[in-house]
């Protein structure tokens, strides 16, 4: 008896040539921005594989533009990590906001983490603190602009901090000095690198965090 015959099943695609996402370009466009910040790229270099980023089709042929550099995690630290005497972020980021060819934001009542990092490519971040609830004193932001802008808002009553640099670009953080008259106000500290692009660092005039000098004080005197 003849037994009915059935096509073989089509081969599964190996990782490597799965084709690839928008989620796969973002995870390598932060790689590459990441390098630029820490000198492991020049700008030319970093242009090159931006450009490359969106006519490869597959993953691997992402994971090339990023082989000779390190993987996320591997303990490589920014040198912008170090400025002003300030120590390695323990534990890394514990928030990433990431905006490529588009938009991205963290606003109204949400809780900043301490350490929060921002790319933009190309793209628009706001980052709103004016009514974030603060969880720790200080709280650091990280911020690799390149072709984009990067807005961080602040409450009046919150110290602001501010180091980094542009080339071809903007960094720009204003009213620094603010809350110094209570030194258990929160602090944020804004670290940044702009190439072509533009970060700035504000208060926002008229919001404040309602008695967050004597909460702040009542939660560390335990």
């Amino acid at each position: 008896m003849d037994l009915e015959k059935h096509p073989a099943a089509p081969a599964a695609a190996a990782p490597s040539e799965l084709r690839a996402s928008d989620a796969d370009r973002d995870r390598i466009a932060q790689r590459l921005a990441d390098a630029l910040a820490e000198g492991r790229l020049n700008s030319e270099e970093h242009s090159e594989r931006l450009d490359s980023l969106y006519e490869l089709k597959t993953v691997g042929e992402l994971e090339v533009l990023v082989r000779d550099l390190p993987a996320p995690g591997a303990g490589h630290s920014s040198p912008a990590a170090y400025e002003a005497g300030a120590s390695a972020a323990p534990g890394g980021y514990t928030d990433n906001v990431v905006a490529v060819c588009s938009s991205s934001a963290r606003k109204g009542r949400w809780r900043p983490g301490a350490h929060t990092r921002a790319v933009s490519v190309m793209g628009d971040i706001t980052i709103d603190l004016t009514e974030a609830v603060f969880e720790q004193q200080v709280t650091e932001i990280n911020v690799t602009c390149v072709l984009g802008n990067v807005e961080v808002l602040v409450p009046e009553n919150v110290t602001l901090r501010g180091y980094g640099s542009g080339v071809l670009g903007n960094f720009e953080v204003r009213g620094e000095g603010r809350g110094e008259t209570d030194p258990q106000a929160p602090v944020v500290i804004v670290r940044g690198f702009a190439l072509l692009g533009n970060i700035e660092a504000r208060p926002k005039l008229g919001a404040r965090l309602v008695d967050l000098a004597r909460k702040l004080r009542k939660r560390l005197d335990g």
